[in-house]
Parts: structure tokens; C-alpha cells; sequence
């Protein structure tokens, strides 16, 4: 009942990355009086020096100490008021907190939010203030407004006008919908609300002035406007013979305007918000140490400040004096800030040691290239470690490693493998590296099919099945042969 406590804490901080070990310890620091950061290493030092000399603490430290008379019943109202005072700051519902800085000090909690990335205006936020500036009637205006409302991330109506109609207040006519949807798509970014890939194409070539008349009228005629209605599936699967015979054109006329429909975007949206991609930074930094000669690992403090427990307090809880629920609630904190404490460091000291043992496995890829990762299991550096291998896996959880050839996830590290012919184990990387290799230089106007690929692979010593084969092109974004072939 003691440990499991803090065993399940150690496992929770051990998982943490970085960013959200930082978010992690920033809670604690609101919500645990007797945590401090400590903002160098002469905290330890002076620490003796000011227990022995009363005039140098500051009046908040004074405030918080019973003084050294004989236990007035002004001392003791003071610390029951403190108590109440505390628990009030710390509750749920508190908004309250302690400054952690000192004056004149860069207070690190400030440059992270000045260091975060604006979320920007979502698409529905830009919408609506451009759509606002519109001179329309109340009743167009309103109706807009509900149609941007329901538009996605990638600018696409999804819901059926039928239904938007029926929603509007007083309900609204399906002609006055359309009439309404042709004004939204004509003020937000070009092709936004439509309702497919066709209406959203046909949008952004209507809008073109060198292709439509600008106002939304397209020649029917037009090849680019019969291949977009009638041949999306072709263009998709690559078959431009078919498009070309079903055309009466010529297949580089109908190349000509497939390129020209491919520089449209069939994902407007994301010019006014683009998918962000979340910052990462490495829990864990390898570099070459050229005095030692060796590879050294270095476990990221930055986010992970160095705590201890405030002198104050542990002043606090040896008064003999104290009453039970004063020394009650200075102990638990006290305790629960030493099990924060253990558990960071523990989740540092194991994090070395994986990542010192990752080194020791992976020593080609750190000395000579990528390429040259190896078969890893889990399993190995769990006994090289002593640690049991779920410790493993939560420790390399979402963590990234900083190496000379750039950040990796550590479990990038471990895979599984093959033979080659000559015995050698070969990571399932390597094989995708091999593979990748083969289809950049194959014959685009006769690529390679999963088999011939199958072939090339044995070719070079490495015996893999067919599936594997599909498997990896899928997952390395190659497309099937005919897809890849150019006419």
C-alpha cells in the first residue's frame, strides 16, 4: 500500500516526454507549496548559513517560521491561519500562484509561452470575419454564417444544403441555400465550400481568368472541364491511354491537361490553416566526445529544472510544537515532493542508461550511417540495462534521441530484421532503404512490379516475400507499377 503509490508515479514520469514532463512538473509547483526550483548550486551551500543567521531570510521565510519564543498563542493562531491559508490557495477552484522567481531573473515559465507557436485563425474563424465584411442582407448574412460553420479543416461542405435549410431559422428555401453557398464560395479562399472534388477543381478553374470569365462559368468543352467531371478515377489510377481514346486526344494533350488540373488544390482549406506539426525535442542528446573518444549520452534538463523541497518547510516540520494538522499538511507535501523528486531522477538515470546501451548496439549507425542501423529487440537492452523490458518501452515512449544524423525517435532503434545471403542480420530499414533505392532508378516508362522487385531484392541477397514487398511500398508512399508509369 506504500509503494504502489509511488511505483505507479515513477512508471506515469518515466512515460512522460519531455514537453509534458515540463507541463507535468509545472503542476506540481502550483499545487505543492514545498516544491522550489532551484536556481543554482549555492542553494545547497547557503542553506546552513541561513538557518544560523535569522536576519538574512527574507520576510516571507520569516512569516512562515514559528519564532523561538515559548510557544505564544500568537505563534500558534499564526500557523493555523497559515494552514487555512494554504489550503485555500491549493484547492481545486484556486487560481492563485506563487511567484517562483526572483527579481531581475528570466522567469523560464514566461519565455516558454513567448517561445509557443501562435495557433493561428482556424479556417471558420477567417471565414466568418471576411463573410462579416460583406454587404449582404441580414437574412444571406445569417445563412452564411451557417454554412461556414460547417465547413472542415479542409474547406469542404460535408453537410447536405437539405439539411442546413431545415436548420436555419425560419427555415430556409433549398434555391435560397445554393444562392447562398455560391456567395460563401466566392469570398473565401478559391474552391472552399465545396461539396466534392469536383465542385471544388471546377471552382478554382472557374475562378481562373486566363481559363473562365472569373464570375463561375466554365466552357463545357474545355478538356480540363470533361476530365475533371468524367475522369477523376482515370486520372487517379494513371490510365491515360483510356482518357485519351475516350477524348479522341492525344495522350500528351491529355498530359498537358491533367497537369494543369494537378497544380489546383483539392485541399483549399489549408491555405488560411495548414496542419501543424507539433515541435519535438529531443529527451536525449549523442554526440562525439573527442577528448574521451567515445560517444556521449546527455539527458535533456532543459524542461526538467532540477527541484527541491523548501528549506522553509523542512524548518516547519521539525518544530516540536506544531499542531497535528499543521505537521500533517507540511508532511504530505513533503513526502509527495520527495516522491516527484525520486521519480525524476529515476526517469533520467534510466533514460541514460537506455540510451547508453541503445549506443553500444547501434554502434555502426552512429559511427559510419543510417544505413547501417541493425536488428534490435527490446529484450537485449532490457538485460544489458537489469531493467525488465516494459521498463524499456515506456522509457523510449514518444522520446526522441538528438545524433549526428538527426533527431530519431528511440524507437526508431529497435526493429526487426532479416539475413542476407552471406548470413549478416539486415533491419528492416535497410530494406526499405534497398527498396526505395530499386525504384528511383527503374525504368518509369516500364517500372518494376511487386515480383520484379521481389527479384532485384534476392538479386542483392535479400529474401523477401512479395507481401513484405507491398507492405513497404505502401508504407514508403510508392504507388503500384501502372500508377508509377509514365506515357
Amino acid at each position: 500500500m506504500i509503494l504502489a503509490p509511488r511505483m505507479i508515479q515513477a512508471m506515469e514520469i518515466l512515460q512522460l516526454p519531455l514537453m509534458a514532463l515540463e507541463e507535468r512538473i509545472n503542476q506540481e509547483l502550483i499545487a505543492n507549496p514545498v516544491l522550489e526550483i532551484r536556481q543554482d548550486s549555492s542553494e545547497t551551500t547557503q542553506e546552513t548559513d541561513e538557518e544560523s543567521e535569522p536576519s538574512t531570510r527574507t520576510e516571507s521565510e520569516q512569516n512562515l517560521v514559528v519564532r523561538d519564543a515559548q510557544g505564544g498563542a500568537e505563534d500558534f493562531e499564526h500557523l493555523s491561519n497559515l494552514v487555512d491559508r494554504w489550503e485555500t490557495y491549493f484547492d481545486e477552484t484556486s487560481t492563485w500562484q506563487r511567484p517562483r522567481v526572483a527579481s531581475g531573473e528570466p522567469d523560464p515559465k514566461f519565455e516558454a509561452m513567448q517561445n509557443t507557436p501562435d495557433t493561428g485563425q482556424t479556417l471558420q474563424e477567417h471565414m466568418l470575419a471576411e463573410w462579416h465584411l460583406e454587404d449582404v442582407p441580414e437574412r444571406v448574412s445569417q445563412l452564411g454564417d451557417l454554412v461556414i460553420r460547417n465547413l472542415d479543416d479542409n474547406g469542404y461542405l460535408r453537410v447536405g444544403l437539405e439539411g442546413l435549410a431545415e436548420e436555419a431559422d425560419p427555415p430556409a428555401s433549398p434555391e435560397e441555400m445554393e444562392t447562398v453557398l455560391r456567395l460563401v464560395q466566392r469570398s473565401g479562399p478559391t474552391g472552399v465550400a465545396a461539396r466534392n472534388l469536383e465542385e471544388c477543381l471546377l471552382v478554382q478553374l472557374a475562378a481562373d481568368p486566363s481559363f473562365g470569365d472569373g464570375a463561375g462559368a466554365l466552357p463545357e468543352d474545355a478538356l480540363e472541364v470533361r476530365l475533371i467531371r468524367h475522369h477523376l478515377k482515370d486520372i487517379e489510377a494513371n490510365r491515360y491511354p483510356q482518357m485519351a481514346k475516350a477524348l479522341d486526344v492525344g495522350i500528351e494533350v491529355v498530359k498537358e491537361a491533367v497537369e494543369r488540373i494537378r497544380r489546383l488544390n483539392p485541399h483549399p482549406g489549408t491555405a488560411v490553416s495548414p496542419e501543424r506539426t507539433p515541435p519535438i525535442i529531443p529527451d536525449v542528446r549523442i554526440e562525439w566526445d573527442d577528448e574521451a573518444g567515445e560517444w556521449r549520452v546527455t539527458v535533456e534538463r532543459r524542461g526538467a529544472p532540477e527541484l527541491y523541497i523548501s528549506r522553509t518547510y523542512r524548518r516547519l516540520v521539525k518544530q516540536h510544537d506544531l499542531d497535528e494538522k499543521t505537521r500533517g499538511f507540511v508532511a504530505r507535501n513533503i513526502r509527495s515532493a520527495r516522491w516527484l523528486i525520486d521519480a525524476i531522477e529515476q526517469r533520467r538515470d534510466t533514460l541514460e542508461r537506455v540510451a547508453q546501451s541503445i549506443v553500444k548496439f547501434q554502434r555502426p549507425f552512429f559511427d559510419e550511417s543510417p544505413d547501417q542501423i541493425r536488428p534490435l529487440k527490446m529484450q537485449e537492452v532490457a538485460d544489458d540495462v537489469g531493467r525488465h523490458v516494459g521498463t524499456i518501452s515506456r522509457a523510449v515512449a514518444d522520446k526522441y534521441a538528438d545524433t549526428p544524423w538527426g533527431i530519431y525517435a528511440l524507437r526508431d532503434f529497435f526493429t526487426g530484421g532479416t539475413q542476407n545471403a552471406n548470413g549478416d542480420d539486415v533491419a528492416w530499414d535497410q530494406v526499405r532503404q534497398h527498396l526505395k533505392a530499386i525504384v528511383d532508378t527503374e525504368d518509369k516508362a516500364k517500372p518494376l512490379s511487386d515480383e520484379q522487385l521481389v527479384e532485384r531484392l534476392r538479386a542483392e541477397g535479400l529474401d523477401v516475400a512479395r507481401r513484405t514487398v507491398a507492405k513497404y511500398r505502401e508504407e514508403l508512399g510508392i504507388s503500384s507499377s501502372r500508377r508509377r508509369r509514365q506515357f
